[in-house]
């Protein structure tokens, strides 16, 4: 007696598997059955149609069976997987399923791959360009766009090059967004002076590349200190009608930082205010983190102050940046209190928050506090870390022990 299965199709067809009477075929808005005293499913769940796959090839293994396959059928299964961007589903269907899908949704289903935005899916994607590259199938622009962002992403940029050599073998011809991404795997790979380059040819061409491309040169040239170009950036930036973003302005801010230039970053920080960007939680963390680590007190609580009377609440990277700034300006009671005050607004006691107050007490040859907060850190179960570790061993050597 066959079991049958109704779940609810994602494109509305209704559709059956037969597993044990070895044939595959389908109806449109119709119920019917083949009952060959296998398993027939009637609609289902991608789950459900999987399994019955599986099953079907445990039977057929076993009992040598043949499974001939209704190709429109295949096709249309296959098509309403990608759609429904399962993508490890539409990949397992093939596997299980001898049939090769239409060009069209081989395509599709590239995209799918793409925009899972794993490393396995674009290893994946390669291998159906490959095949569609054998039965003389060219892809659309937007595809091999897909598949560019897709490997930016993941940052496998030898992919990225793989795929633009393959564009210009075929003659498919990029745009703006294609040389955007071409940019970003130039930064990604440490050669920002030629990603730069590259936007400098593609400006004089009448196009502006994405905010994403922006992006990717200042942090790039951030981290180089090359903040000439950083500032011709964002003059271009917004000579082309595009207004910074705050993320971008976070990554400068916290360059300079970085860099051992903290009033330019502080000075950038005030003039964004100026020109009425409202700074987030995120911006005044790294702020207030900055201005402590080059022992500018004064700012850093100011900001504090003035990012609660603006009803920004702090989170516990803001609060542990404000509790690790009053140690080194020595206010242990007023740290202690700080981080009570963290631990009664709800956050929970992290690895992060007890390094801070362990490393802290440790500063002042506290050791045997910091040993209690560590021994508690065993009791709730939370994780110690090398900073752990470090900060106490750090602790005993100042006190000779």
């Amino acid at each position: 007696m066959s079991t049958q299965r109704e779940v609810e199709h994602v494109r509305g067809l209704r559709a059956v598997v037969s597993v044990g009477g070895g044939t595959l075929r389908w109806r449109r808005q119709r119920r019917w059955l083949i009952g060959t005293g296998g398993v027939s499913c009637c609609c289902w769940t991608l789950k459900a149609f999987l399994s019955a796959l599986q099953n079907f090839g445990r039977n057929s293994r076993s009992s040598n069976c043949g499974f001939v396959s209704d190709k429109p059928l295949c096709d249309v299964i296959f098509d309403s997987l990608v759609e429904a961007k399962a993508a490890n589903a539409a990949k397992s269907f093939l596997s299980y399923v001898d049939f090769t899908p239409q060009p069209a949704f081989l395509e599709r289903y590239i995209r799918c791959l793409c925009e899972s935005c794993d490393s396995g899916s674009i290893e994946e994607a390669l291998d159906v360009f490959d095949q569609l590259k054998n039965i003389g199938f060219l892809p659309a622009l937007e595809t091999w766009n897909l598949a560019l962002l897709g490997s930016v992403r993941t940052g496998k940029t030898d992919v990225v090059w793989k795929l633009y050599g393959e564009m210009m073998d075929n003659g498919v011809v990029g745009d703006v967004d294609t040389v955007g991404y071409l940019i970003q795997a130039f930064c990604i790979d440490g050669n920002v002076s030629k990603g730069y380059e590259l936007f400098r040819q593609v400006l004089e061409d009448g196009f502006v590349p994405s905010f994403v491309a922006f992006n990717k040169l200042i942090s790039g040239f951030c981290k180089d200190g090359k903040y000439w170009r950083v500032s011709a950036l964002l003059h271009t930036m917004i000579a082309k009608n595009g207004r910074p973003g705050i993320f971008t302005y976070q990554e400068i801010i916290s360059s300079f930082f970085k860099r051992g230039i903290p009033s330019e970053g502080f000075r950038i920080f005030n003039d964004l205010k100026d020109r009425g960007y409202a700074p987030d939680r995120v911006m005044y963390t790294t702020m207030i983190h900055g201005l402590f680590e080059k022992k500018l007190f004064g700012d850093a609580r100011k900001l504090w102050f003035e990012m609660v009377r603006k009803g920004i609440i702090p989170n516990e990277y803001t609060y542990n940046a404000l509790i690790w700034g009053l140690f080194k300006v020595g206010y242990i009671k007023k740290a202690k209190g700080l981080y009570k005050e963290m631990c009664c607004r709800g956050y929970k006691e992290t690895t992060v928050s007890y390094n801070t107050m362990i490393s802290g007490l440790c500063l002042h040859r506290r050791t045997a506090q910091a040993c209690e907060l560590f021994q508690e850190m065993a009791e709730k179960g939370i994780a110690c870390d090398i900073i752990t570790y470090n900060s106490l061993i750090q602790g005993y050597a100042k006190e000779g022990r």
